[in-house]
């Protein structure tokens, strides 16, 4: 009916202590970490790196796929090359495909129009004459 007070409910074993194994002390977003059991048994802390949201368009904001996620200062030259930070296309790391595609199709409409314009100057002097 009533438990006797030297046996607890609960488990009552020791929880290892973990300290930071850097020099940062506080609990900020650079200094995040998580625990991890090592094969011998013990608890150790592992640094995590920052959640990466990748290169974006300059115009549209969307994510340019085929460049890899990486923090700001993984992409220096000796560290990443250069087929990693670009795709094979003009503006290449830059604008996304959406928008390159429609300064592509922009251009060749104004060339087109030109060029109409053109032909039509020429049809009316043509009739003029005539």
């Amino acid at each position: 009916f009533f438990q006797s007070e030297t046996t607890t409910p609960y488990n009552t074993t020791m929880v290892q202590r973990l300290t930071y194994r850097r020099r940062k002390s506080y609990a900020t977003r650079s200094n995040k970490t998580r625990v991890l059991r090592t094969p011998g048994g013990q608890l150790q802390i592992q640094y995590t790196k920052k959640r990466v949201s990748g290169p974006k368009c300059a115009k549209s904001g969307q994510v340019i796929h085929g460049v890899k996620h990486v923090r700001p200062w993984e992409m220096s030259k000796n560290r990443m090359n250069k087929k990693e930070k670009t795709v094979h296309r003009a503006y290449g790391g830059c604008l996304s495909h959406g928008v390159v595609r429609d300064r592509v199709v922009r251009a060749f409409l104004t060339e087109e129009a030109k060029i109409v314009k053109k032909v039509q100057k020429l049809a009316a002097k043509a009739d003029k004459k005539k």
